[in-house]
């Protein structure tokens, strides 16, 4: 199943305090429970004022039916291809 990254704009988010990030968490995984498990949150990157998470969808529209269920922006959603890393060099 494809792997996308979801860029989200939340002003101010870098601040938040960790209640604030687990109540978010919480909800996100309230909705995934609900939606079943054709799509699965991985893990998100928490920035000044935008939150990328990286997701396994069957494709767009239900990464963009979970940002509406949960009240989340997704403002961005871009498809994976594949990853590098430094060990990519060793090839």
């Amino acid at each position: 199943m494809p792997k996308f990254v979801i860029e989200r704009e939340v002003p101010g988010v870098g601040n938040s305090s960790k209640q604030d990030l687990t109540s978010m968490s919480q909800k996100s995984c309230d909705v995934l429970r609900v939606m079943g498990p054709e799509i699965q949150w991985i893990h998100s990157y928490v920035t000044g004022d935008k939150i990328y998470c990286v997701y396994i969808a069957p494709d767009e529209k239900t990464i963009l039916e979970h940002a509406e269920k949960g009240g989340f922006p997704a403002n961005k959603i871009s498809k994976i291809y594949d990853t590098i890393d430094p060990t990519t060099a060793e090839a």
